[in-house]
C-alpha cells in the first residue's frame, strides 16, 4: 500500500487560523468528492471554527480516564477501520493521555500515513523541537509539547498561515481566541507585540529555508546547473589582500538593491598550503562580512577560477564580485588572470562585476610561505655527507670492481642522503663532486679528467642530471613535510588562543603567559604609550624577566598599531616565528581593548545609576514631601485656631492625621537619606530576597478603600529588591492609576512570574495614553491630558521609574485591552543578577 501524504498548516502562534484553514480545505475536498473525515479537531469554543465542523463527518473520539478525570483523544483504531482518503488531525505536537497506544499524536499520524491515509494537520512554530530554547528565550515559557523537526520536514506540503501581530492581538481582544477572562493575561504575557513579531519571523525563516531545500533538491534531482535567480546571491572572491574590504562593501550595496539579497564571501586556498593570505586580514574581512549580514566561506582548490565558479553555481548565486587584478602589465604574459577567466566562463546567467580599488597594478604582494629553514646541525651533516661521503666511497670502491653502473648508484645514494640531511645545496655539491670522482677513478683513461669513450660521457651527464633532480625532489619533500608539521602546530596554537579569547575565557595576563610558554621566553609584556614622544608604560606582564622600559630593550618586539608593542625577553626568535607572534600580539591588543571597554561600561553604568538615583531623589523631595507636610500644617493650623471650638473627637482626629503624616515623612526621609548616602558611595542598596505579597499590600495604604483589587499569589518566586524602594515605586504607580480611573472601576494590582523575572502590573480603565506619549509620561514634571492642578506636578511616574531602575528592574507602559493604561514593573527573581550598584574597581597597573 502506498504511503499517505502529509500536509501541515504551520502558524507562528495560537489563533492565527490554522484549524480554520484546515477545515476550509476539508470542505473544498468534500465538494470535489473526496472521502474526508475529521479524526480530531479542537475548536476551543471558538464560534467561527466550530461552525466550520458542520457538514463534515467526525469519527467518534475515545474517552480515557486519568487522575479522576475523563479526557477525549483521537480513536486511531476507529479511523483505521473507517479508512478514509483524507483525515484531519489537529495539533500535531499534542501529548496523548497515558493509556493511549502512542505517547505523541504525531506517532498516531505516522500510523495513518503508513496505512495509506492522507493526513492534514496543524502545528505552531514554537512546538518544533529544535526551536524550544529559542522560543523560551523570547517568551519566557518552555513548551512542554514538541514534535521532531524531521517529522514536519518530511511533510509533502507545508503551508504557512500568517497574520500580523497587530491583527492577532485585535482578534484576541475581541474574544475570538480565548475567553474574556483570559484575554488580559494573554495579551500582557505571551501575546506581546515583541513576542509575536519574533515568533512570526521564526516561522517565516523556517518556511523560507524549507522552500530553499525544495529548490536545491529539485535542481539536484533534475541536474539543473543553470542559475535560477530566485533571489540575489552575491559571491565575493577574496584574495586576502586589503582590497577585500572594498569588495565586501560593494557586494553589500548590491545585495541591498534586491529583495532578500545575500552576500557570500569566498576565500580559496591552494591544496599544497604554500601560498596563504594574512590570517589577520582574513579575520578582519570575516568580521566585516558577518557584520553586514553575510557569510564567510573557505574552500580548497588549485584552479581558482574553476573553484570559484563551481561554488557560485552550487549555491545558486546570481552575481560574482571580483577585484581588478593586482598584477603588473608584464605579468599578463603568464595568462589572462582570474577575473578575465571567470568572466569568460561564467555563462549568461551569472553576472561578474570587476571592481576597481586602490591596489590595482601594484603587484600581488601576497605573502608566500617560504621553505622551512633546516637546523644548523642538519646542514653540517648534509655537507659532511655530500663532500666527505664521495671521497670515502671512492677509496672503498678502489679496492673492489663493481662496474660503472653500480658505482654510479652508490654515489647517487650519497647525493640523496645529503639532500635529506642538509637540503639542496649539499646535494648539488655531492652530485658535482661525485661526477668528478667517477670520471677520475672509474672511466678510462683512469686517474685523468678526460673520457675516452663517448658512452661514458653520456653516463656521467645522466648521473649528474638524475642526482640533481632527485636531490631537488627530496629536498622539497623534506622541507614541505617539516613546514606542514610546523603550520599544523601553529594552527592548533592559534585556534586554541582564538577560541579562548572569543569565549571570553582569557585575561590579558593569561594571553601573555601563553605567549611566554609557547615561545619559551623568560617574560612577555605589553607596552603602551599615548604618543610618539611619550614614555612607554606596561599594561600587562607575565614571567620573571627584567623590567622593560622600551620595546627596544627586549630581545623580540612586535608592534601592534601605533602605540602598542609586545616585548619578549629570553632569546632571539627566528623570522618564521614572528608570524605567529604577530597573531598573539593582535589577540593581546583585542583583550586589552575589551578589558578597557568593560571598565568604561562599568563606570558608565555606575554614573547612570547615580544620575538615576539623583533624579529620583530630587523628584521625591519636591513631590512626596508636599502632601504630608500640607496635611500636618493644615491640622496644626486648625488646632491653633481660636475661631472654632473643636470637640475632643475632632482634636483626636487632627492629632491622628498629624501622627500619620509624621510617620510617612519619617519613613520617606529615611529612604531618601539612604539614597543620598548611596549617591555618595558610602552605602549600597539593601537588596534582599522578599515575597511580593509582603511588600505590595503595604504600598496601598494611601489610597481610598475599595479603589484597588489585589491579586498577588503566594506561590510566586521571591524577588531580590530593596523593600523600601519597591514600596515607594508601587505606591506612586497605584496613586497615579487611581487618580485617572473612572468611578466604580477599581485598579487591578496583579503579579506573575515569567522566566527569571517577576512582574507587577497596575491596570486601570482610564482614558489611556497614546503610543507617542508613553515614554514622555515618565519624564519629570509631565502630566498627560487635562489633569487638574491639584493632581500634582507630574513626578510620580518619574520617581517610580527611577526607583525601579535603581533596583535593576524596568518600568514600562502598555495599553489595557478594552481601554486604559497598564504599568508593568519587571523585577529580577531571587538568585539572578539583581542589578544592584557595583563599585567600579580601579584599573590595575601591572609592574613591568
Amino acid at each position: 500500500m502506498a504511503r499517505g501524504k502529509l500536509r501541515i498548516y504551520l502558524g507562528a502562534a495560537p489563533g492565527v487560523g490554522k484549524t480554520y484553514a484546515m477545515l476550509s480545505e476539508a470542505h473544498r475536498r468534500v465538494e470535489r468528492g473526496t472521502d474526508c473525515v475529521v479524526a480530531f479537531v479542537e475548536h476551543y469554543g471558538r464560534p467561527r471554527t466550530e461552525v466550520m465542523l458542520h457538514g463534515l463527518e467526525q469519527v467518534p473520539l475515545r474517552e480515557l480516564e486519568y487522575r479522576d478525570a475523563v479526557f477525549a483523544e483521537m480513536d486511531i483504531d476507529a479511523v483505521l477501520r473507517r479508512a478514509p482518503a483524507v483525515a484531519l488531525v489537529d495539533e500535531l505536537a499534542h501529548t496523548n493521555i497515558p493509556g493511549s497506544r502512542n505517547a505523541k499524536r504525531w506517532q498516531d499520524v505516522e500510523e495513518l500515513l503508513a496505512a495509506g491515509i492522507d493526513v492534514v494537520s496543524t502545528v505552531n512554530i514554537q512546538h518544533l523541537e529544535s526551536l524550544g530554547d529559542v522560543v523560551e528565550s523570547i517568551t519566557g515559557v518552555r513548551q512542554r509539547e514538541s514534535v521532531p523537526d524531521e517529522v514536519v520536514r518530511r511533510a509533502d506540503q507545508i503551508e504557512l498561515v500568517d497574520m500580523s501581530p497587530q491583527a492577532l492581538r485585535r482578534r484576541m481582544a475581541h474574544g475570538n481566541i480565548y475567553k474574556s477572562d483570559k484575554v488580559d493575561a494573554a495579551l500582557s504575557n505571551y501575546f506581546r507585540p515583541g513576542n509575536l513579531t519574533a515568533l512570526r519571523e521564526l516561522a517565516l525563516l523556517w518556511v523560507a529555508d524549507r522552500v530553499d531545500e525544495y529548490l536545491k533538491q529539485y535542481r539536484s534531482e533534475h541536474q539543473v546547473s543553470a542559475i535560477w535567480g530566485s533571489r540575489e546571491r552575491i559571491v565575493v572572491g577574496l584574495t586576502g589582500g586589503p582590497e577585500g574590504r572594498t569588495l565586501i562593501r560593494r557586494a553589500a550595496r548590491l545585495a541591498e538593491k534586491g529583495a532578500g539579497g545575500e552576500v557570500l564571501a569566498l576565500y580559496i586556498s591552494r591544496s599544497d598550503g604554500l601560498t596563504a593570505a594574512s590570517p589577520k586580514e582574513l579575520a578582519v574581512q570575516r568580521t566585516l562580512v558577518e557584520d553586514l549580514g553575510g557569510t564567510f566561506h573557505h574552500v580548497v582548490g588549485d584552479d581558482i577560477p574553476t573553484a570559484l565558479l563551481d561554488f557560485a553555481r552550487g549555491v545558486n548565486a546570481t552575481q560574482i564580485v571580483l577585484g581588478s587584478s593586482r598584477r603588473k602589465a608584464w605579468q599578463y604574459v603568464f595568462g589572462p588572470g582570474v577575473g578575465a577567466t571567470v568572466a569568460r566562463e561564467s555563462g549568461p546567467d551569472l553576472d561578474v562585476h570587476i571592481v576597481t580599488h586602490g591596489e590595482v597594478a601594484k603587484g600581488r604582494g601576497l605573502p608566500v610561505a617560504r621553505g622551512a629553514r633546516l637546523g644548523r646541525a642538519r646542514i653540517i651533516w648534509g655537507w659532511a655527507v655530500g663532500l666527505a661521503g664521495p671521497a670515502v666511497m671512492a677509496v672503498l670502491l678502489d679496492t673492489v670492481n663493481l662496474g660503472l653502473a653500480n658505482d654510479m648508484l652508490l654515489f647517487l645514494t650519497l647525493t640523496v642522503a645529503a639532500a635529506l640531511l642538509g637540503g639542496l645545496l649539499p646535494a648539488l655539491a655531492s652530485a658535482a663532486f661525485g661526477s668528478l670522482l667517477l670520471n677520475y677513478f672509474y672511466t678510462p683513461p683512469l686517474h685523468r679528467l678526460t673520457i675516452a669513450d663517448p658512452k661514458n660521457i653520456v653516463a656521467i651527464v645522466i648521473f649528474f642530471g638524475v642526482a640533481v633532480s632527485v636531490a631537488s625532489v627530496v629536498d622539497l619533500a623534506a622541507r614541505r613535510t617539516h613546514q606542514a608539521a610546523r603550520l599544523r602546530a601553529e594552527s592548533e596554537i592559534l585556534s586554541f588562543l582564538a577560541g579562548n579569547v572569543l569565549r571570553g575565557e582569557t585575561s590579558l595576563e593569561e594571553v601573555l603567559e601563553r605567549v611566554r610558554e609557547t615561545f619559551g621566553m623568560e617574560s612577555a609584556a605589553l607596552l603602551e604609550r599615548a604618543g610618539e614622544v611619550e614614555p612607554w608604560t606596561c599594561v600587562g606582564r607575565a614571567g620573571l624577566g627584567p623590567a622593560l622600559e622600551r620595546p627596544e630593550d627586549a630581545d623580540v618586539d612586535v608592534p601592534v598599531g601605533d602605540h602598542l608593542a609586545l616585548a619578549l625577553t629570553g632569546r632571539v626568535l627566528p623570522a618564521e616565528d614572528r608570524r605567529v607572534l604577530a597573531a598573539f600580539a593582535a589577540q593581546a591588543a583585542v583583550v586589552l581593548d575589551r578589558r578597557r571597554l568593560q571598565e568604561e561600561a562599568d563606570r558608565a553604568r555606575a554614573l547612570a545609576e547615580g544620575n538615576r538615583i539623583r533624579t529620583a531623589l530630587l523628584a521625591a523631595v519636591s513631590h512626596d514631601l508636599r502632601t504630608p507636610l500640607a496635611g500636618i500644617k493644615a491640622a496644626v493650623s486648625s488646632l491653633r485656631s481660636d475661631d472654632v471650638a473643636w470637640s475632643e473627637e475632632d482634636q483626636a482626629e487632627f492629632l491622628e492625621g498629624i501622627e500619620k503624616g509624621a510617620d510617612r515623612l519619617d519613613h520617606l526621609v529615611g529612604n531618601l537619606l539612604d539614597m543620598s548616602r548611596l549617591q555618595t558611595g558610602t552605602v549600597t542598596p539593601i537588596v534582599r530576597e522578599i515575597d511580593l505579597d509582603e511588600v505590595v499590600p503595604m504600598a496601598l495604604g494611601g489610597v481610598p478603600e475599595g479603589s484597588v483589587d489585589l491579586d498577588v499569589p503566594e506561590s510566586l518566586p521571591m524577588v531580590a529588591v530593596d523593600a523600601g524602594l519597591l514600596e515607594r515605586a508601587v505606591a506612586n504607580l497605584v496613586e497615579n492609576a487611581v487618580k485617572y480611573s473612572p468611578p466604580g472601576e477599581p485598579v487591578l494590582v496583579s503579579a506573575s512570574a515569567i522566566a527569571d523575572r517577576a512582574e507587577v502590573r497596575i491596570v486601570d480603565r482610564g482614558p489611556g495614553v497614546p503610543d507617542e506619549a508613553k515614554e514622555r509620561i515618565f519624564e519629570p514634571f509631565q502630566r498627560y491630558g487635562d489633569a487638574p492642578r491639584g493632581a500634582g506636578v507630574g513626578l510620580g511616574l518619574a520617581v517610580a521609574r527611577g526607583f525601579a531602575e535603581a533596583m535593576g528592574g524596568t518600568l514600562d507602559a502598555e495599553d489595557t485591552p478594552g481601554g486604559g493604561l497598564t504599568m508593568v514593573l519587571s523585577l529580577r527573581a531571587a538568585g539572578s543578577r539583581t542589578g544592584q550598584l557595583t563599585p567600579v574597581q580601579p584599573e590595575r597597573q601591572p609592574t613591568c
